[in-house]
C-alpha cells in the first residue's frame, strides 16, 4: 500500500449485470463499512470508462462488490491484474471457473463433492421437449442470485417458455429437494450453516427484499449434516481456488440421511447487503461487518 495517512479503498459497484442494483447495495454497504474501519474510501460505479477511473483514483487496493457477469467472471479481476492494483475476493482463473456452473460442477465432482445431474443445451431444445425427467430446474450457465431461473414441476405436460432475455444455451439440472441451507467460508474457515426458510422457491426476491426469507442460524441439523456442510463448502472454496470469501448452497433431503445433502454452487462474490448471509454469519461468529470488510480488504492482492 501507498505512504497515504488512510490507505485509498475504491469499492467497485453496479456494473453492467442483470444483479446491478444487488452491487449498487452491496457496494453502498461495505463502503460505509470501510470508513469505519478507518480507509479513505472512494465508490465507483464499473461502466465503460473504468480503466481510465482506476487509473485517475490511483487506489491502494481495489474492493469487489459486483455481482454477476464483467465483475464475478474474471473479467474485472483481468483489469485489475492488468493494472497491478491489488483488489479483493477471488482472482481470474477462480472467478471464471465459479461462474461457469458447469465447469464449476465438473470441479466438484473432482473433489468428490456431491451435486445433481446437468446438461447444457440450446434454448431452443429446451423449450421443444423435456431433456430430463420432470422435476427439474433451467437457469442460465453464467448468472447467480437466481436470475432467470426455472423450476418445471413434477408432472409438467410441456416444456417451460423460456424469456427472450435468456441466453442461448443454458443449463439444465435435476430439481434437488429439501431444505435450503448456505455455509461462508471466510480465508481458510468454513463459519456456521444457515438454514433459509422462504414460503416457495428461494428466487431473487426471496435473497433481496426485506422479509423474502428467513435466516436460521446456525441451523437446526444432526450433527453429521451440519459438519458435512461446514466440510464441503470449504473443499469447494478450495476446489475452485477461491480466496477472501466465498459462500456455498445445498439442499437436503432428510429423509435420505447424509446421501441427500446436495452442493449447488459456489458464489464468489456473495451478497453484503442488509438482508444477506454471510453478514450474519459473520456477526454470529464475532466479526462485525466493519471487521469482515477489513478482513478482505488486508487479504487483497494481486496474482490471486
Amino acid at each position: 500500500m501507498s505512504s497515504r495517512a488512510a490507505p485509498r479503498i475504491c469499492v467497485l459497484k453496479g456494473g453492467l449485470s442483470a444483479e446491478r442494483e444487488v452491487s449498487l447495495s452491496s457496494g453502498h454497504e461495505c463502503a460505509k463499512a470501510l470508513r469505519v474501519a478507518g480507509f479513505e474510501v472512494i465508490e465507483l460505479d464499473a461502466r465503460g470508462d473504468l480503466v481510465q477511473r482506476l487509473i485517475e483514483i490511483a487506489p491502494d487496493v481495489v474492493f469487489n462488490a459486483l455481482h454477476g457477469r464483467f465483475g464475478e467472471d474474471g473479467c474485472v479481476q483481468g483489469i485489475l491484474e492488468w493494472l497491478r492494483i491489488p483488489y479483493t475476493h477471488s482472482g481470474v482463473l477462480a472467478s471464471a471457473l465459479a461462474m461457469d456452473k458447469a465447469r464449476a460442477k465438473a470441479a466438484f465432482v473432482g473433489a468428490g463433492l456431491p451435486v445433481v445431474e446437468s446438461r447444457i443445451a440450446p434454448k431452443a431444445e429446451v423449450m421443444a421437449a423435456h431433456l430430463l425427467p420432470p422435476p427439474y430446474v433451467v437457469k442460465p450457465n453464467n448468472e447467480g442470485s437466481s436470475v432467470g431461473v426455472y423450476l418445471v414441476q413434477e408432472g409438467a405436460n410441456s416444456p417451460p417458455r423460456l424469456s427472450d432475455q435468456m441466453p442461448a444455451e443454458v443449463m439444465v439440472e435435476a430439481f434437488a429437494p429439501g431444505r435450503e441451507m448456505t455455509t461462508t467460508v471466510l480465508g481458510d474457515r468454513a463459519l456456521t450453516v444457515t438454514d433459509i426458510l422462504t414460503d416457495g422457491w428461494y428466487d431473487y426476491d426471496a435473497k433481496y427484499k426485506p422479509g423474502g426469507s428467513r435466516h436460521v442460524l446456525p441451523a437446526d441439523l444432526p450433527q453429521d449434516i451440519f459438519d458435512a456442510c461446514m466440510d464441503y463448502a470449504l473443499r469447494a472454496h478450495k476446489a475452485l481456488g477461491c480466496r477472501g470469501v466465498s459462500r456455498t448452497d445445498f439442499r437436503w433431503d432428510e429423509e435420505k440421511g447424509l446421501d441427500g445433502l446436495i452442493l449447488l454452487e459456489t458464489n464468489t462474490q456473495p451478497g453484503m447487503t442488509p438482508t444477506s448471509l454471510v453478514p450474519e454469519q459473520a456477526a454470529h461468529c464475532g466479526i462485525a461487518f466493519s471487521d469482515l470488510c477489513r478482513l478482505l480488504v488486508e487479504d487483497a492482492s494481486c496474482d490471486r
